[in-house]
């Protein structure tokens, strides 16, 4: 993807236009034009001159801002996208705002001020209408001077057969204009006759007021537009200024300071506390802790020790920490943040493509109405000036910024909050289709558990103590690089309950696969392993129903023996992280199914989704059968895949929306749609919220750009005029137009104010009816696959009072969470239209 920056765009009109000139240069397969960051996004094999020749036809101008290649080579492209988002526009709108109001405030006096008030005029205007009248057209010439931009761009956009919003500015100000000064002309001509009276009347015939009065409101409206504009741009401009300027680093021995952007690859750098640190990169030495709120929006500081990882921007708190640089300049992960964010941006979401088809015809569609406005009134017998105004009313009433602004500064914002969450969103159709998710998968290892196996009990056999249980696991464990065995150790390690000292000699250690572990101490053969492999070695008494207890619980029970002793049980699980129960039923308090796939026995399966508050399992799945599985979730409705990025790849793509959790440092993976940057599932629920969110401010947006102009335009061309004697004089229908893209940015600024995290007043309701609701489980025959489970849903969750209907095609059961009592041969008639068998 190569991106431009674009000049000279005023409004929709101007991007659309821009967008469909270089979508028909040869070799562009993707053009995405963004208003509120002046950008555009381009891919394909054109060259840059094609694409920037495109745009200079059209009647704008084009920079590339960088290809990815020059990203990757140096750190100018920041530099370039801070200047990119730098709000130049601003300041220049106050000056010109300020001296227009300076001129505008001498001319409304004397053209409305006496007639209107009876505020006195200078000697010399009293009774002297001519030189009242050219004052004002001076007055309002140095206004119309002041924002000749209006003029100058809208003009060229109608010479390339492109006319914009400055377009109907100019018109409907120039009409005025030009009106005012032929009566001017006829007023001149009637004080050469020695007509006074007519004289004196032509001058309330003149609209030099509403020509600068039109570009004057219109020009509040742009200040107030660009102010909103630069708010909403606000996380990117954060995250850019994140940026440590500076590193201190070791080169032959001595400590220097370097800026942040020369750091190399394979340099040791030290970071003292207080300190942001320069590059992502491997703790040598020291220990501290490290605010990375910044990056992930966790608020608790993480430990960092020899070994740990360190993330560029994140601050330093107490500690010295020397460390070795493994990523930097745009390889680092803020870098790729900024990239995601900036390249969401710059993508369409599909919501948008109604108001850009509108935005292309708009402008021209606008000039006919006004046209044709102006010719029905001069029909009708109304006098010019009325009918003049009329058609002035329609042109600058009318807004085609409002429908442009409507859901692109709404995904920017959004884009933001995310960003600031730890939730990126690689493309803004990703943003938009999350908020229509009906039902979430979840793998279930390092997803919903922690992915590490952690011990969870001891049970040391009679007359054994927990301590000599432990001795002898640890000292043959130790030997062991299994990951149930590293869990043994681990436990030790953390607890320091037998040190290296008391370990156990081990000689002749082997490992049997399938089995467990065994080697001699002390002339003793220790055993470890599973249940059946011991049970050969020793009697295992009470032990075995403790095992199969624990089994059953999803936990994998480890036995040891000395000779034909046995020395107890460790249990060890791969456990649920503590968050995961909470986020499934914020999930399901949000009406959204989940579902758990995992490889793991059906047995260990139920009791993980037990635990976990999943209603819907699939278990025993091969790597390569996630993905047959998801695709089989889709029929009944869209659906998201929460996995680690890496083994899940083929799922998250065959998913609608792929959402890689805990990615940390490793941000860029390719099979996402959404990538979560901390290891909580909590972040998943938060996502879907901030895309529901975002919709609802789109749709508030469109609705708003669309009424605004279907309910003005009527009103402007004084289509109620006859019917309630309603028309709109062309100032205030100029302040009108002047607000109405600042009330769509500001709406969009509300989503600042949205917390993704926090559960809405309907999920609280739904969470709390969730609670109070009975279930019944109902037999059915007839079940196969999931796709028989979702039909089956479907129906039974049609039916008044039945909440939530959660089918099993291995039971032949549905659970069904009731909110009131059922009939049982309302479900009956349901099941059987389903094409099923209710047993009952």
């Amino acid at each position: 993807m190569e991106k431009f920056s674009v000049t000279g765009m005023s409004c929709a009109a101007c991007a659309a236009r821009v967008e469909k000139a270089v979508s028909k240069v040869k070799g562009v397969t993707s053009c995405t034009v963004n208003l509120l960051t002046n950008s555009m996004a381009v891919e394909g094999n054109a060259s840059e001159s094609s694409i920037t020749s495109a745009v200079k036809k059209a009647g704008y101008s084009a920079k590339i801002i960088g290809t990815k290649k020059q990203q990757a080579q140096s750190a100018a492209s920041a530099e370039e996208q801070k200047k990119l988002l730098e709000d130049s526009e601003t300041e220049h709108l106050k000056k010109r705002l300020a001296c227009s109001a300076v001129f505008l405030c001498a001319l409304m006096y004397f053209s409305m001020g006496h007639t209107m008030w009876n505020w006195p005029l200078p000697q010399f205007f009293q009774g002297n209408p001519a030189a009242n009248g050219i004052l004002q057209l001076l007055l309002a010439s140095a206004i119309l001077f002041i924002n000749r931009k209006f003029f100058i761009s809208g003009t060229k956009s109608l010479f390339h057969g492109a006319p914009n919003m400055d377009t109907l500015v100019a018109l409907g100000s120039g009409a005025s204009f030009a009106y005012s000064l032929a009566v001017l002309f006829i007023m001149t001509d009637a004080l050469a006759k020695g007509n006074g009276t007519d004289a004196q009347a032509y001058l309330h015939g003149l609209y030099f007021e509403s020509a600068a009065m039109i570009v004057t409101l219109i020009t509040v409206g742009k200040l107030l537009e660009s102010v909103s504009k630069g708010k909403t741009t606000s996380a990117l401009k954060g995250l850019l200024n994140l940026a440590p300027e500076s590193a201190t680093v070791i080169r032959n021995g001595t400590e220097t300071v370097i800026p942040a952007d020369e750091i190399l690859i394979g340099d040791i750098f030290i970071v003292k506390p207080g300190e942001k640190i320069p590059a992502d990169g491997t703790v040598i030495e020291g220990e501290s802790s490290v605010n990375e709120s910044a990056l992930t929006g966790e608020s608790i500081p993480s430990d960092k020790s020899r070994g740990s990882t360190v993330t560029s921007a994140t601050l330093n708190i107490n500690g010295f920490l020397k460390c070795k640089a493994e990523k930097v300049g745009q390889d680092t992960t803020l870098s790729q943040i900024i990239q995601l964010v900036s390249d969401s941006a710059a993508t369409k979401a599909p919501i948008a493509k109604t108001a850009d088809k509108v935005s292309g015809i708009f402008v021209p569609s606008v000039v006919v109405i006004a046209a044709a406005s102006f010719l029905a009134w001069i029909l009708a017998g109304a006098e010019f000036s009325f009918a003049l105004s009329r058609a002035i009313s329609v042109l600058v009433i009318s807004c085609p910024c409002a429908l442009g602004l409507a859901t692109p500064v709404a995904i920017m914002v959004a884009n933001g909050i995310g960003a600031k969450n730890g939730i990126l969103f690689k493309t803004s159709a990703a943003l938009e289709e999350t908020g229509r998710i009906k039902t979430v998968a979840l793998d279930k290892t390092g997803t919903v558990t922690k992915g590490e196996p952690e011990v969870t009990d001891i049970v040391p056999a009679d007359g054994i103590s927990e301590r000599e249980l432990l001795q002898a696991a640890v000292s043959l464990e130790a030997k062991s690089e299994h990951p149930l065995a590293k869990a043994v150790v681990s436990f030790n390690q953390e607890k320091q309950i037998i040190s290296k000292a008391e370990f156990l000699q081990i000689e002749n250690f082997t490992s049997l696969p399938g089995n467990g572990l065994s080697g001699t101490s002390g002339g003793t053969v220790l055993f470890g392993g599973s249940v059946k492999f011991i049970g050969e070695k020793c009697s295992l008494g009470a032990i075995k129903e403790t095992a199969a207890a624990i089994s059953s619980e999803g936990k994998t029970p480890l036995l040891f023996c000395s000779g034909n002793r046995l020395l107890g049980l460790i249990a060890v699980a791969d456990v649920i992280k503590e968050d995961s129960p909470a986020a499934i039923e914020d999930l399901q308090s949000m009406g959204i199914n989940t579902v758990l796939i995992t490889g793991d026995n059906e047995q260990t399966a139920q009791a993980i989704g037990k635990k976990a508050g999943v209603k819907s399992i699939i278990s025993e799945v091969l790597p390569d059968g996630k993905e047959q599985a998801v695709s089989q979730l889709k029929a009944s409705g869209k659906t998201a895949m929460v996995g680690d990025g890496i083994n899940d790849a083929p799922a998250l793509t065959a998913a609608d929306v792929g959402i890689a959790i805990g990615a940390g440092s490793d941000i860029a993976i390719d099979a996402a749609d959404i990538v979560l940057m901390k290891n909580s599932l909590r972040d998943v629920p938060a996502a879907i919220r901030l895309s529901r969110k975002t919709l609802q401010n789109i749709r508030e947006n469109l609705f708003w750009a669309f009424f605004y102009n279907i309910a003005g335009i009527p009103l402007a061309a004084g289509a109620y005029y006859h019917a309630f004697g309603w028309s709109l004089n062309p100032m205030f229908a100029a302040a009108a137009m002047s607000l109405s893209s600042f009330c769509v940015v500001t709406n969009s600024l509300r989503l600042n104010f949205f917390n993704p995290h926090k559960l809405t007043e309907k999920n609280k309701k739904q969470k709390e009816a969730g609670m109070a609701a009975t279930e019944k489980i109902i037999s059915v025959e007839g079940l196969k696959c999931s796709h028989c489970e979702a039909h089956v849903k479907e129906a039974l969750e049609k039916i008044k009072g039945v909440e939530e209907a959660s089918a099993s095609h291995e039971k032949g059961e549905v659970v069904l969470k009731l909110s009131k009592e059922v009939d049982e041969k309302k479900l009956r008639a349901a099941v059987e239209k389903a094409g099923y068998k209710f047993i009952g």
